[in-house]
């Protein structure tokens, strides 16, 4: 009953939801049509900036079956439909904002890709505003009356938990220190008794795993939680089997290791349950609009600077005595090998000196800066000071062995002589711009580099990808960090 109870609800809201959406649309369209009546507060440009609607209503209601769908499935799929019962305002509204970004860029990306003419931007920016502002305000309203229904006990769930070690307590007192997440605990079970354990953190101690089906009669249990240690699992079969056969859900503490940085989240193979430590926080819908921006932006860049590209060859052709390309064996995504591709900026056999390093914290010293210096053409030095010798590796982001913004690749060879520590880099796709890029590039140590690459992957989001790519522009424009 309680579980058909919550799937009513959750449709419930993403029904709301939706019809927030269309509201959104129809009162846009509205505004857009009768734009004109804005005219009189003297606020905003005259008749001859902005050009009177005309499009019709039929017209914009085709894009209405786009939209509304697409804003659900970015809400449904950042997690907005599952529990929010632990979750704080700003997780919420995170979520809410995280939706509206994505949807507004793909939709924006189809309108752009089928070239709907008859679209007005006015109205996209006017939909977008009101979209975002009032499920914002939904979700606001709705998480205020909840916590408010709950910390009057009201709207709670009932849980049983199985454990009465230290990790049962600290569970147990973060509930207790939650009372707006609405869940009471009915009492605690002793995974192996005979100790003489009455109780945990003023929690009575109300039976054994042997009792669990006689104190299903006598108490109403939402949920079981066992917080049990690594080597008192194997004897949970019996009690979760209990649990299924009576229809009431189970949930097993997985916190068993004092990992730093991995994430545990479960997934299954074929109906076998898995929990996955994880220590990039990126949803694979996340990661495939990811590729999808690293397509569509790497194609219309290499379309829009192949004049670039083809001065550039003729300038290195021109100078100095071999190829154009430079191509170079690299590591990318968890040490997967590729084929970079980048202009040549040095002379030939530059490659095989400069290589010869024991310790990548060497290349920070100005003894190697200098003879690096040394081996690199006039054009080269032009190349390197605007990052063009980079733009070939668009082509590598187009194959898909690197993306627009990660970790830069790197050579074999070096990555012998890294620290255990700094490999966790390769965790993620490499990219041709990253935080090292935008902070001062080779002015940067190898340590500090390492760890600017690390504070990337721990934060990463479509959202610091953007930041990225904006602050890379005038970097490059005006050579920060070059040489």
């Amino acid at each position: 009953m309680l579980k058909e109870r919550e799937i009513i609800v959750r449709r419930a809201t993403i029904l709301f939801d939706m019809l927030i959406i269309t509201l959104s649309f129809f009162l846009a369209f509205y505004i857009r049509q009768h734009f004109r009546i804005f005219y009189n507060l003297d606020l905003l440009p005259s008749k001859d900036v902005i050009k009177i609607a005309n499009s019709s209503l039929e017209n914009y209601a085709a894009l209405l079956i786009i939209i509304v769908p697409l804003w659900g499935s970015m809400l449904y799929l950042n997690g907005m439909y599952r529990s929010m019962r632990t979750r704080n305002l700003f997780e919420i509204l995170w979520i809410v904002i995280k939706s509206s970004f994505c949807s507004i860029l793909i939709f924006g990306f189809i309108v752009f890709l089928f070239k709907i003419e008859f679209f007005s931007r006015l109205f996209f920016i006017i939909f977008a505003f009101f979209s975002t502002t009032l499920i914002l305000t939904e979700k606001c309203v709705a998480y205020s009356i909840m916590r408010r229904m709950r910390k009057k006990g009201y709207n709670y769930r009932s849980l049983l938990i199985v454990g009465t070690g230290k990790r049962a307590a600290t569970f147990i007192e973060k509930i207790k220190g939650h009372p707006e997440w609405g869940l009471k605990i009915v009492g605690v079970i002793d995974d192996e008794p005979g100790r003489g354990i009455e109780g945990v953190d003023n929690i009575n101690v109300i039976g054994s795993i042997e009792d669990l089906p006689q104190i299903f009669k006598e108490n109403a249990i939402d949920e079981v939680i066992f917080v049990v240690p690594r080597s008192r699992l194997s004897c949970l079969e019996n009690a979760i089997i209990a649990c299924e056969m009576i229809g009431i859900k189970a949930t097993v503490a997985v916190d068993l290791f004092d990992l730093k940085l991995a994430r545990a989240h479960s997934t299954e193979i074929d109906g076998i349950p898995l929990v996955t430590f994880s220590t990039t926080n990126a949803k694979e819908w996340q990661l495939f609009i990811k590729r999808m921006i690293d397509i569509i932006l790497s194609t219309t860049g290499i379309v829009l600077i192949s004049p670039i590209l083809l001065i550039a060859a003729v300038l290195i052709k021109m100078t100095s005595s071999g190829p154009i390309l430079f191509r170079q064996e690299r590591l990318g995504q968890n040490g997967r090998r590729f084929i970079l591709f980048k202009f040549r900026t040095m002379y030939q056999g530059a490659h095989e000196v400069l290589s010869k390093v024991e310790d990548p914290s060497e290349m920070d010293g100005r003894d190697f800066r200098v003879k690096k210096i040394k081996w690199i053409t006039p054009v080269g030095r032009i190349l390197r000071k605007f990052s063009i010798d980079e733009l070939p590796q668009l082509f590598n982001v187009f194959i898909g062995h690197m993306s627009l913004i990660g970790p830069r690749p790197t050579v074999p060879d070096e990555v012998d002589k890294y620290k255990f520590w700094q490999r966790r880099r390769f965790t993620m796709r490499p990219g041709i711009t990253c935080l090292w890029q935008i902070k001062g590039r080779n002015k940067i140590g190898f340590e500090e580099w390492m760890k600017l690459d690390l504070e990337y992957l721990d934060n990463w989001s479509l959202w610091l990808d953007f930041k990225i790519l904006i602050k890379t522009i005038p970097v490059v424009m005006f050579g920060i960090g070059a040489y």
